[in-house]
């Protein structure tokens, strides 16, 4: 060892010294410290509910999506689910339940009897995903009633009335997905395959209409279920199940919304069968007709549960005076977007576009349940004035100009404004970010453009009333194109664009535009 090394080496070697008579001294210590010391577990990815983001209520929600998205609600005063509650800190983590995906060609031996080319394997297992799809939505219907409905019931947690409420017609929902999945099983054969499939859908999806109901239901029973969460019993019986290894990580609405995203999955799931399904086929032409039935189905349900949307917010609507009411909104079917912004000053305000009208209000509590006070005089649309401001524009909470800051307050801003006379209004309103944004831009402009549309419309019927028959006598133009009319528009509002006079919107420049909005409002 080298001389200049020892000084280090002697004291190391004390300290070394020293910590051994330490621990001899105090030999227990090592052996209580893992007891007492309390370790956070690492959380794990278990389940389908890691890819499932919180529901929260979202910037903007669209009418076009009622039911491609699952509908949620704002209510600031609702706890978290995910909170830690007192009695769960002590319990061990628990075994979520995962449900595995099965594939055809590992449930049944696929080359016993013959080979198949991969095109038929492929359609086997298209048809093995329906059928399993059945199974699975079976499940978790049966699960919703066992696991939620009857233990609050019996429990007196939530009253028959409110339980009726949330839950709907789930019941009548799984007699029909059993008769399905029964029709489906008699016709596979014993070595897994299945050859026909087209006739039995034809002759079920009818009764899917049932649906309309469950749908329409959906949006107070959400309100109902996050008003009831502030009932502490009721918050930790949720809370109790969703730690549970059944709930594989999923709360009571996402159960209850699991027929709304199996009625919109149809439709691909019958054109994926029929994609691998050859044009010589029997199943064919009935898969074809299959896919118009869930189609017309799923469009008709998607404008009621609009509507029912639509009636229900606007029963929440409270006006301060009686100058705020506005037959434009009386009128209206359909919700185009809403959802919370705020002012250049931070006010949160919830804001709803109607097909005519742009609504500003507050969420307040009211009778214990949620609504929205009129903030300021309803807006037309027709005569409404959009502008899309820079980041950095506006000014906010009287604050330097923005320009000068990468605060994030001043970004996400747009400007509606509004001018009548001796009325006017002008709001910055602030999204939550950039697309959120974008999307109430579009949705405004979608808006003016149809209504433009519409009037011009109206105008062009109104010059042309009377037209000159061949023998130079006045008719009535209702003689001549009344046929003509798309009556789509008395059905629902969202098609009163170009629909109502096909010939006459041929003349006008913004045919194409308004095709297209028509075309997005009932895509489902």
């Amino acid at each position: 060892m080298v001389a200049k090394d020892y000084p280090f080496y002697l004291t190391a070697k004390r300290a070394n010294c020293a910590l051994e008579a330490q621990a001899a001294a105090s030999p227990a210590k090592e052996t209580e410290e893992p007891s007492t010391k309390r370790v956070k577990p690492l959380s794990r990815v278990t389940s389908l509910a890691s890819l499932i983001p919180p529901v929260r209520t979202t910037p903007l929600k669209r009418f076009s999506q009622t039911l491609q998205r699952s509908i949620s609600f704002r209510s600031e005063s609702r706890p978290d689910l995910l909170s830690p509650r007192p009695w769960s800190r002590n319990m061990p983590p628990a075994n979520t339940k995962r449900r595995d995906s099965k594939l055809w060609s590992e449930t049944f031996d696929v080359c016993v009897n013959h080979m198949l080319t991969s095109k038929e394997i492929k359609r086997q297992e298209a048809i093995f995903e329906l059928s399993q799809g059945e199974e699975d939505l079976i499940e978790d219907l049966k699960l919703a009633k066992k696991a939620y409905h009857d233990p609050m019931l019996k429990l007196s947690i939530m009253t028959e009335q409110e339980l009726n409420q949330i839950f709907g017609t789930l019941d009548s929902l799984i007699p029909l997905h059993e008769d399905l999945l029964r029709r489906l099983q008699e016709v596979r054969k014993s070595d897994g395959s299945t050859e026909h499939v087209g006739h039995i859908l034809v002759g079920w999806l009818p009764c899917l209409n049932s649906y309309d109901s469950y749908c329409s239901n959906q949006v107070a029973a959400k309100a109902l279920l996050d008003h009831k969460k502030q009932d502490h019993r009721v918050q930790d019986f949720l809370q109790r199940c969703l730690e549970s290894p059944f709930s594989r990580k999923l709360d009571l609405w996402n159960f209850l919304d699991i027929p709304r995203s199996r009625l919109v999955k149809y439709p691909l799931l019958l054109r994926e069968i029929l994609r691998h399904t050859p044009n010589d086929h029997p199943d064919q032409q009935h898969l074809e007709e299959a896919i118009n039935i869930i189609q017309g189905i799923v469009a008709e349900i998607n404008i009621k549960t609009g509507e029912s949307e639509c009636q229900y917010y606007k029963e929440r609507l409270i006006y301060l005076e009686e100058g705020q009411r506005d037959s434009l909104i009386d009128n209206s079917r359909v919700v185009c977007c809403h959802g919370e912004l705020k002012n250049n000053r931070g006010v949160k305000l919830h804001v709803f576009l109607f097909q005519e009208v742009l609504v500003i209000t507050r969420a307040i509590t009211h009778n214990e349940q949620l609504c929205y006070q009129l903030y300021r005089q309803p807006i037309p649309v027709r005569d409404l004035v959009l502008e899309d401001l820079q980041d950095g524009e506006v000014r906010v909470g009287g604050s330097i100009r923005g320009a000068f800051s990468n605060n994030e307050r001043i970004k996400n801003f747009f400007r509606v404004s509004f001018k009548c006379g001796s009325q006017s209004q002008s709001h910055s309103l602030q999204a939550n970010d950039s697309f959120n944004k974008q999307q109430w831009l579009n949705c405004i402009r979608q808006a003016k453009e149809k209504v433009t549309c519409a009037g011009k419309a109206k105008v062009l019927n109104s010059e042309a009333h009377f037209l000159l028959s061949p023998n130079g006598s006045r008719v009535s133009q209702g003689e001549t194109s009344l046929e003509q009319m798309d009556q789509s528009g008395s059905e629902s509002d969202c098609s009163m664009d170009t629909s109502e006079n096909n010939i006459d919107c041929e003349r006008m420049e913004q045919t194409n535009s308004c095709e297209s909005e028509k075309q997005l409002e009932t895509d489902v």
